[in-house]
């Protein structure tokens, strides 16, 4: 299991919890039902009384793993890597050997090393956008990851163990980097661990400070900030969105709340009572639900030094 990398401290597990529920004033499960069973303050108080993980099955599945909860807590308990432990005690065996069996195939293929001072860790999605892939390495520098971890992502969030061969072949390729730029902030917590002497960067953030990206930012915009990301290095980011927030006067979404509801109605929940113009965002797949929307222009972050 990774740990959050911020602080040398061992961090507190359950036993911690007192019950505050300030968790729940983030938690975008608790926002879109409203049970406190599917809760991180739920799992933690279950686990405090005995409650097996099998018990627990339907709050952990119902996670979303967004990490809101661990800035607001307290106790400072590692409530993502609790959940994590519990998704590793429900895994189907099958599908642990399953993905172990793809790991160790992937882990004897040859891999070029990245010969490149900002690496970029892109998603699937992004990776079949080449014109927007081209516009981020251009103004980042930043050269695409040649291996894109699909499958450690999937244990990672299964809370499944990753093979230590695979795990250094995928680390191997990006050693060299001085910087690695993240789409998806998934990749935030373990890469703290993993690569303690390499800057770890959103890449909205690495977007956002470039001139030719921010100039382009409109009034009428509305900015959609990928999530995870965001809390996984928020005391920087509060920082940077509101410069840009002040600077350029557009509009921001963080809500929490549409990453537990189907992508199909996600761009609905977000639009709902506001007037913009157009859509900019951080992250492909984002982009993709607003284009099935179809009420506004979308336009990714890279894509703005063009506009």
């Amino acid at each position: 299991m990774f740990g959050r990398a911020r602080s040398p401290v061992v961090r507190k597990d359950h036993s911690a919890c007192s019950g505050c529920s300030l968790c729940l004033l983030v938690c975008p499960v608790w926002r879109q039902t409203r049970d406190p069973r599917l809760t991180p303050e739920g799992r933690a108080k279950a686990l405090q009384h005995g409650a097996p993980a099998r018990e627990l099955a339907a709050s952990v599945a119902a996670c979303r793993l967004c990490g809101a909860c661990e800035p607001v807590c307290p106790e400072d308990i590692d409530l993502v890597g609790m959940t994590l432990g519990l998704r590793a005690h429900l895994a189907d065996p099958a599908l642990v050997t399953a993905l172990h069996g793809r790991m160790k195939e992937i882990a004897s293929q040859p891999l070029r090393v990245l010969d490149a001072k900002i690496a970029f860790l892109p998603g699937p999605a992004l990776r079949e956008k080449p014109q927007v892939m081209a516009r981020i390495t251009a103004l980042t520098g930043a050269v695409p990851s040649t291996d894109d971890g699909v499958d450690i992502e999937e244990a990672l969030q299964s809370g499944i163990p990753i093979p230590r061969e695979r795990l250094e072949r995928f680390l191997g390729h990006l050693r060299a980097a001085q910087e690695v730029v993240v789409e998806d902030g998934q990749w935030m917590r373990p890469l703290r661990e993993w690569l303690p002497k390499a800057r770890l960067t959103s890449l909205g953030a690495a977007l956002g400070n470039l001139d030719a990206v921010r100039r382009s930012l409109r009034k009428t915009d509305l900015y959609v900030i990928e999530p995870r990301a965001y809390h996984s290095d928020y005391e920087r980011l509060v920082g940077h969105y509101d410069r840009l927030r002040t600077e350029r006067g557009c509009a921001f979404n963080l809500d929490l709340q549409r990453i537990a509801i189907p992508p199909a109605a996600q761009a609905d929940w977000i639009l709902k009572g506001l007037r913009v113009e157009r859509v900019v965002v951080e992250r492909q797949e984002d982009a993709e639900a607003f284009v099935a929307h179809g009420a506004y222009p979308v336009v990714h972050l890279a894509e703005l030094a063009d506009h």
